[in-house]
């Protein structure tokens, strides 16, 4: 079997990558080691940036069709932060992994894109032509380059022998979805350093509500493979709450590390390393599942000018120059956060003084910027110094949908220069100023008029003919 692009891991991560590559008409193959999608959410929620690229794509408002997900409310350590920037145009959303995984796998099926399930890959070999995958039971997939969206343990990331280096694991803490009694705080820590998180995770079936519960403290940290038990879930659960609340249901229970691990480098050749591949760190706050989908929106557009040959040069290196930082980003605020939930007396002093910090207006603007993903700003080489650029675009979502650049032309003046580009970039005279927008939704130019066809050549390559 051939394509143009192999992706490994039907994720979130690795579905929109397939969606990404689709829009842009390369063919794409999508292939998982499971048997059958998995019932574990690992992830929540949807950021804000994560909520305005699935509107840019149209895939918002039929996801959150498929479902009751509340609003709620961002949290740094458990400490709530209810102000935003006006610019965020979504509040975060309970919208659990499983849903949203659910949801993806149907939509590409609508486009003809079905996941490969139970692909092992077990080889993998790379040329100046392509990528050579074997698979468990002998499948041969051969494509022109290989995403890798496999999750913390990515067996590709393995057999690159890519450097993945940081904190390892110290501690584990149980995280299970489930069904409780009552109502209890998201975030509690007793005087003895036992402490719960609970998040809501939509409805079931019933319409009942579900919860992810994180349970840790003092003696409670066990190797990552020790089965959680209902008989642990319950006593967790009565020594930080007492007789408040009790336990209903489990609906999946499992261990989790408190490593912070990155790819050094997430380009390896044609082989390119995203989402939980790239990075892993403590789950809070679903940064892992939603910078994963970010990553693929980043790499997606750029992979299919590869492919179509229209790429200039270092545009594929530009993925690893933008995401790593941002990657980085967050496993430093996980591991903040990480520290502000110990059970250890310096961290209740520095819990205190953070709560102080939060009441802060401009403290909590930072933090959910930061948590968001709406804060970050991508680097732009050779372009001038603009308020916009470098941060997603204003107000162009549905212009979007297409997954081609957009060139905003309010006043009608570059009409001429957009001609020549018009097979990668379509333009539209709305808007409140001009600007150049990349696929993924970042503004790669805006303000001074010479600076545009530099830009243009610079991110989507020579115009045709």
């Amino acid at each position: 079997m051939t394509a143009e692009v192999l992706v490994v891991g039907a994720g979130p991560t690795g579905m929109t990558m397939a969606n990404e590559l689709q829009l842009a008409g390369v063919s794409c193959v999508l292939a998982d080691r499971l048997p059958r999608a998995s019932e574990l959410s690992k992830a929540g929620g949807l950021q804000s940036r994560t909520q305005e690229a699935f509107d840019q794509r149209g895939l918002l408002e039929p996801l959150l069709a498929t479902g009751d997900y509340p609003v709620t409310t961002a949290h740094f350590a458990g400490t709530l932060l209810p102000l935003v920037r006006g610019r965020h145009r979504f509040p975060w959303r309970s919208v659990p992994q499983v849903a949203i995984e659910v949801f993806l796998e149907k939509y590409l099926a609508a486009q003809g894109i079905l996941i490969r399930r139970n692909h092992e890959l077990v080889g993998l070999a790379q040329d100046a032509d392509g990528v050579t995958a074997t698979f468990a039971g002998g499948a041969v997939i051969r494509a022109q380059y290989l995403v890798a969206a496999d999750g913390g343990r990515s067996t590709v990331r393995k057999l690159l022998g890519a450097e993945f280096s940081g904190r390892p694991g110290t501690a584990t803490t149980v995280a299970a979805d489930v069904r409780l009694s009552a109502e209890v705080p998201m975030h509690t820590i007793t005087p003895e350093g036992y402490r719960a998180q609970v998040f809501p995770l939509g409805v079931d079936a019933e319409g009942r509500p579900l919860r992810r519960l994180t349970l840790g403290g003092p003696g409670w940290s066990l190797e990552r493979d020790v089965p959680v038990t209902e008989d642990e879930l319950r006593t967790g659960l009565k020594t930080v709450f007492g007789d408040r609340v009790e336990l209903v249901e489990v609906r999946y229970a499992r261990r989790i590390t408190n490593a912070a691990l990155q790819a050094a480098q997430y380009r390896h050749g044609r082989v390119f390393l995203a989402g939980d591949a790239a990075h892993v760190h403590l789950p809070l706050g679903a940064q892992g599942m939603n910078t994963g989908i970010q990553d693929a929106m980043n790499l997606g557009w750029k992979l299919a000018a590869a492919v179509r040959g229209t790429a200039p040069e270092g545009l594929l290196d530009s993925y690893h120059a933008e995401r790593h930082p941002v990657g980085a980003a967050v496993l430093r605020n996980v591991q903040a956060q990480s520290l502000l939930l110990d059970d250890g007396p310096d961290s209740a002093a520095a819990r205190s003084l953070f709560a102080d910090l939060v009441g802060l207006p401009e403290v909590q603007y930072l933090l959910d910027d930061l948590l968001s993903g709406m804060g970050i700003r991508y680097a732009v080489p050779g372009s001038e110094e603009h308020p916009l650029v470098g941060l997603p675009a204003p107000d162009l979502g549905p212009e979007l949908r297409t997954g081609r650049g957009v060139l905003a032309d309010p006043d009608g003046q570059f009409g001429d220069l957009a001609t020549r580009w018009a097979d990668r970039v379509n333009r539209v005279e709305t808007g409140a100023e001009a600007m150049l927008v990349r696929p993924d939704g970042y503004v790669a130019w805006a303000g001074d008029p010479d600076g545009l066809e530099p830009a243009i050549r610079q991110w989507f390559g020579a115009p045709v003919g």
